[in-house]
């Protein structure tokens, strides 16, 4: 088994260990034109806040969500959040809109990926710390993640190419319970910036 294939399988299987330990709850350079479309959705079908704002120094701020590096693709998103707010929906924000294959609920997909916590921006997770993109099936992670990148009804799906903000309530990510490591606790909000890499 090649080093690249076993790291890819560890994260794979942490966070499809991760999504098991919730069931139940109700969770490369590119040339691409950076995207100032906004979308929002919740599994109710109610829009949620949207706003977002661009800057030209490649930071882009979104409802308490900072990413510079915004649409570098070939680098590690810096992100930093800090929100008091408690989001009830699935809130995202194309950084980057991808032009190759849609991703679908079911798609496996291989994708870059940093992950925070929305009340403070702790880093629980990042594919880039990690030797790079990771694949694995969009129906063995959290709920808020196959949404965010397979789309929802309200939620169009990543194209490959594309860069997006994924904030995630509890009730989409980790729920109640946390994850078992403590990185995320009880209840929290996640968010995630997601770069599509492929759709297999």
């Amino acid at each position: 088994m090649s080093r690249r294939y076993a790291r890819s399988a560890r994260i794979a299987g942490l966070l499809v260990t991760m999504a098991l330990a919730t069931a139940g709850v109700a969770g490369c350079s590119s040339s691409k034109k950076p995207s100032g479309s906004s979308s929002a959705a919740s599994s109710t079908g109610q829009a949620a806040s949207s706003t977002g704002q661009a800057a030209s120094s490649g930071s882009v701020t979104f409802n308490g969500v900072t990413v510079d590096n915004a649409t570098d693709l070939a680098n590690k998103p810096k992100v930093t959040a800090q929100s008091a707010s408690t989001p009830d929906a699935l809130q995202v924000k194309d950084l980057v809109t991808g032009d190759g294959a849609a991703a679908t609920p079911t798609s496996t997909v291989t994708v870059q990926y940093v992950g925070v916590r929305y009340a403070d921006g702790k880093q629980f997770d990042a594919s880039w710390d990690h030797g790079g993109a990771t694949s694995f099936s969009l129906q063995q992670v959290v709920p808020g993640f196959t949404q965010g990148i397979g789309g929802n009804g309200q939620v169009a799906p990543m194209k490959v190419g594309g860069r997006r903000i994924m904030i995630l309530p509890a009730a989409l990510g980790y729920g109640s319970q946390g994850t078992p490591d403590g990185s995320i606790p009880p209840n929290a909000s996640i968010v995630f910036v997601v770069d599509l890499v492929s759709v297999g």
